[in-house]
């Protein structure tokens, strides 16, 4: 009787599975487009976000991506994993200094928890580079100082910020709102 169990056992047991992973070479990273509708990463760390930042940006419009250095790697595991495709669908750019933002020929526009102007009330450009900072940090004075417009998004429910993602989400849909609303 075991050994007919044992018989059995085997057949019905599928072989163990092969490890396959896909290699391919990253494509050359593009120009920067001067007038493109715009994100710029400053420092964001963590690739869960970044990548969810990706997909979001993909979904509401952007064309390019200019991630300074500091900023998670944009083609690593993670950030594919969480940008589910989205990369095949936007200009990427990494590691670039602050410097590389004077080829934009749209204004920035960044994010504070410090800023005055609210989301609500700001008059948002079209097209515009939105620039996203470091979740602990913020966006670096630097690129504060280069901007046309400073806002912040209101939090009525008392919290001091968003998390980076959720920031993104919120900006870029106001922005693509406007638009489709105009």
């Amino acid at each position: 009787m075991f050994r007919w169990i044992a018989r059995l056992f085997r057949r019905r047991t599928a072989p163990p599975p092969v490890h396959v992973e896909p290699v391919f070479d990253l494509p050359p990273p593009p120009e920067i487009d001067p007038l493109a509708p715009t994100l710029v990463l400053d420092r964001v760390q963590d690739a869960g976000n970044v990548g969810t930042v990706l997909r979001t940006a993909a979904a509401f419009g952007v064309r390019q991506v200019l991630a300074l250095k500091g900023t998670a790697g944009l083609w690593s595991p993670k950030v594919l994993r969480a940008g589910m495709g989205a990369h095949f669908g936007l200009a990427l750019r990494e590691g670039l200094e602050a410097e590389a933002l004077k080829a934009l020929r749209v204004p920035l526009v960044a994010t504070s928890s410090h800023a005055t102007i609210t989301l609500p009330e700001a008059r948002l450009p079209h097209p515009c580079a939105w620039v996203l900072g470091h979740e602990g940090q913020g966006v670096a004075e630097e690129l504060l100082a280069m901007a046309a417009l400073e806002l912040r998004i209101p939090q009525p429910g008392g919290e001091e910020s968003l998390n980076v993602a959720a920031a993104a989400a919120v900006c870029l849909y106001e922005s693509m709102r406007r638009r489709v609303v105009a």
